[in-house]
């Protein structure tokens, strides 16, 4: 089992940043690859990054290539999305996501674990 817990979330005005941490705990992650996703009211849970926890090679959405990065800290066992540039369309729940593959996801269906989720409100 895998558990993952979400901080950082919060209310910020267009144009600022944020940075969402997601703890994880209960396995070894160097075969697991780390995914961020985000749902908004009305819509489909929605990919945002994830990183192959071994290979530290991050893959992004075309809607924030640019403005995110997805890392990790080994030491910390957390990873963690730096959002600058903040839009009000980026106004969702965001939910940290695990699974152990050799293959990075970008559909919630391919993930097993995930977190609790973190509101992040943007304001125009």
């Amino acid at each position: 089992q895998v558990q993952l817990v979400e901080s950082g979330g919060g209310l910020v005005q267009a144009g600022g940043s944020l940075r969402l941490s997601c703890a994880a705990s209960g396995r070894t992650l160097n075969n697991y690859v780390m995914g961020w996703f985000r749902q908004a009211p009305g819509k489909e849970r929605e990919f945002v990054a994830a990183i192959r926890w071994s290979a530290s090679i991050p893959y992004y959405a075309d809607s924030v290539k640019g403005r995110f990065t997805i890392s990790r800290d080994n030491a910390k066992n957390t990873v963690y999305l730096q959002m600058n540039s903040l839009k009000p369309e980026d106004t969702a729940v965001y939910y940290c996501a695990a699974d152990l593959s050799i293959r990075v996801g970008v559909r919630p269906i391919e993930y097993h674990y995930w977190g609790q989720g973190t509101q992040v409100t943007v304001s125009s």
